[in-house]
């Protein structure tokens, strides 16, 4: 095969790589002029590349956060040094939507993002190529994980019946409020009260009626809380 003809080839393939890849790859210039648009981008912003090229970014993505890509981006330009994003600190440079079936609980596609410095042969920066992965799924996941964790916590210091702090973080906060006032010499307030003749209730119309009761003291007790106050079931 002829030299041309084999790098002809390579060519062909690389630019079949390019816009078939499942990552976003753009490529903007100094002013931030869109150079390269990749299938991906094109896929998920609608946007055809003849339609972007040579166009502000900024102008065709006013959600984007111009100050903080600036920011990000200069240092690329100037270091010559690759810079990282990632969705915790910023979910997502380009706003598009989540098609994917399995993550359809976010409305937006999270993203990581990579920025790399583009030498010419002089080596002077004057282009940087932005990579964007779609890590929507890790996200989502991570978040429902989070989620998760924040209930059984929350369930761990709870009690189930009347759905006041459960007795072990009711005397982990008691511990806590005591260490603080001793060390701030201030004051606070312990209020415990008992409901009379209980077991009679208990005895007489039953544990689902006496349950019932707790619940509904609970809630008055509830009601009446300011926000830095704490209630919590120390019997039962």
């Amino acid at each position: 095969m002829p030299a041309a003809d084999f790098n002809m080839n390579e060519i062909h393939w690389l630019m079949d790589m390019f816009n078939t890849v499942d990552i976003g790859l753009v490529v903007l210039d100094r002013d931030y002029k869109v150079c390269i648009w990749n299938g991906f981008m094109e896929n998920h912003s609608g946007m055809l590349p003849s339609a972007v090229k040579d166009k502000d970014l900024f102008d065709l993505f006013p959600s984007i956060d111009e100050k903080w890509f600036r920011s990000k981006s200069e240092s690329v330009f100037i270091l010559k040094n690759r810079s990282f994003t990632i969705w915790e600190q910023q979910p997502y440079i380009f706003r598009f939507k989540n098609y994917r079936p399995i993550t359809g609980k976010a409305d937006h596609m999270y993203q990581n993002a990579t920025f790399i410095p583009l030498s010419n042969t002089m080596g002077e920066v004057g282009h940087i190529c932005i990579i964007i992965y779609d890590v929507t799924d890790v996200a989502v996941n991570k978040k429902e994980l989070e989620e998760v964790n924040r209930q059984l916590e929350q369930m761990s210091q709870t009690d189930a019946l009347t759905q006041l702090a459960n007795r072990g973080h009711w005397e982990n906060t008691l511990r806590q409020e005591f260490l603080r006032i001793k060390r701030s010499a201030g004051c606070s307030t312990l209020l415990m009260f008992d409901i009379d003749h209980f077991k009679k209730v208990n005895d007489e119309y039953g544990h689902r009626c006496g349950d019932e009761a707790l619940r509904n003291i609970a809630d008055l007790l509830r009601k009446t809380l300011r926000e830095t106050d704490i209630a919590g079931r120390y019997g039962g």
